[in-house]
């Protein structure tokens, strides 16, 4: 072989292994996390026949429903953050079955205390604490239509919501929007008063109302990001047909 040979082959091959390395790679790397399969962690809350006994006199006060059960049809996902720390103290918030006489801003609007659906860990883990088509109260004025997803994190209003967080609300969502086809809005707790004049909107008490910030901006944006292709409505489309009905 002659020395200009030798010296083409001996450029050629951190190319070809650099080429072989590429590919082997792309055709073995893990797909996104948020394309992965959901794994749902099933830990209840106490829901005694008091607890819903409270629920419907919520439904009945707040949403002039006399109803013999606290069965949904869901239509809209609301996610949120605790404003805790820890994941068991984010589940010892909702686990009394009524208000913690702490809350004053909830003791005068019902007994019942709050709860969600689904709990979401900072490493990503998603537990679920009551059943999905039973009605939980974590949002005004859409409890009897939504699903609530809190995510441990947001203390003190910190935007400090995890990579692995979004990831799992994103499978979230998308397991809710396959298993409940009437599931056609999303929004995040900080837009629940952009529902007001909507056909969802139920709240009977004009003086009931809450300031709210979560889940924060950057976490709220990269989930839809991640739901996009499903279509889901957002405070734009609900803008429009809130003026489509005037």
């Amino acid at each position: 072989m002659t020395r200009l040979l030798r010296a083409r082959v001996r450029r050629c091959i951190p190319l070809t292994v650099l080429l072989a390395a590429i590919l082997t790679g792309c055709l073995h790397a893990p797909p996104p996390s948020s394309a992965r399969a959901l794994r749902i962690v099933d830990r209840p809350i106490p829901f005694s026949q008091e607890r819903v006994a409270m629920t419907r006199a919520y439904i009945r006060d707040h949403y002039g429903l006399q109803v013999p059960d606290i069965r949904i049809v869901p239509r809209i996902v609301v996610l949120h953050w605790t404003a805790i720390s820890t994941l068991e103290g984010s589940f010892n918030a909702f686990a009394p079955e009524s208000v913690p006489g702490s809350r004053t801003e909830l003791t005068g609007a019902g007994e019942v205390n709050v709860s969600t659906h689904f709990l979401v860990d900072r490493d990503g883990t998603v537990y679920r604490l009551m059943p999905e088509d039973w009605m939980a109260r974590h949002v005004i004025g859409l409890n009897y239509e939504a699903i609530g997803v809190e995510n441990v994190g947001g203390t003190g209003g910190a935007e400090d919501l995890t990579e692995a967080q979004v990831d799992a609300n994103v499978s979230l969502v998308r397991y809710l929007a396959r298993k409940y086809p009437t599931i056609q809005y999303l929004i995040g707790h900080s837009e629940y008063r952009e529902l007001e004049g909507h056909p969802l909107w139920r709240e009977l008490d004009p003086g009931y109302r809450t300031e709210k910030i979560d889940p924060g901006g950057r976490f709220l944006s990269a989930v839809r990001a991640g739901v996009a292709p499903l279509g889901l409505k957002g405070t734009a489309e609900i803008a429009r047909e809130k003026r489509a009905r005037r």
